[in-house]
């Protein structure tokens, strides 16, 4: 049974959703903060990840949206890690359902600090490009589609985990890996979220209301990014990243 969404909580889910959008256009992270906002209203967990994906598609489809209008997106260059990721994103889908992610869960908060102090630390990211280390006829499958495939089982972090190694295996300026960042998460989203919606699970009117704002926060987040480039992106990704890693090792 989906929970009531009156007025009051569209409104607040509207407004929570401009702030985590503009924070997830730059450094990812979003979802660490919707789904437990959303379990914290009542919401079933299988539901606010589900609302969590409709919400997330429409702020990475927005941020997406305003990079590709400045030029930052090369579509031709990144379609196949964009195709990687929608069918690695629908493969975790379904592949969550049937095992225990708890192995994994305790993993990720390493994880997350490890890419913490690759940002912080490596002189290699910056807002100029540098040599690319892998090509993407590996990157697409192995790096796109694994880390979308881990986005369709759990999520946390993905978007850090997306700018990473686009910055860092492709050789990207931060600004460019910003952007194809939000392309990837948004085709993961989109290949997700399909599974979510012929299951059921979508609560659409709390989806909508966040979609809303996530359009409107995303928006401004990625237009943040062009103007600021990497002397926003990489201390913002350095925060997200340990903020993420901390509430994980404390919440469980």
């Amino acid at each position: 049974m989906e929970p009531s969404i009156g007025l009051e909580l569209a409104a607040l889910l509207f407004a929570c959703a401009i702030g985590i959008g503009c924070l997830d256009a730059i450094s990812g992270g979003g979802g660490l903060l919707t789904v437990p906002l959303l379990l914290a209203l009542g919401f079933p967990p299988t539901q606010a990840l589900a609302t969590n994906k409709l919400q997330g598609a429409f702020g990475t489809g927005s941020s997406t949206l305003t990079f590709a209008r400045a030029g930052t997106i090369d579509g031709p260059a990144m379609w196949p890690a964009a195709l990687c990721a929608l069918v690695g994103a629908a493969l975790g889908t379904l592949v969550v359902q049937q095992i225990d992610v708890g192995v994994l869960r305790r993993l990720i908060p390493l994880v997350l600090i490890a890419v913490a102090l690759y940002f912080l630390l490596s002189p290699r990211l910056g807002d100029a490009d540098q040599r690319q280390r892998l090509p993407m006829a590996f990157f697409a499958p192995l790096v796109a589609g694994g880390i979308a495939f881990y986005d369709g089982l759990l999520g946390l972090g993905t978007g850090a985990f997306l700018v990473a190694s686009t910055a860092g295996l492709l050789g990207q300026n931060l600004r460019t890996a910003t952007a194809h960042a939000k392309l990837l998460n948004f085709t993961s989203n989109v290949g997700s979220l399909t599974f979510f919606v012929l299951g059921g699970n979508v609560v659409w009117a709390a989806g909508f209301a966040m979609a809303a704002g996530q359009v409107i926060g995303a928006r401004l987040g990625a237009r943040a990014v062009l103007v600021k480039g990497a002397k926003l992106v990489r201390p913002l990704v350095v925060v997200a990243a340990l903020g993420m890693a901390v509430r994980l090792l404390l919440v469980g």
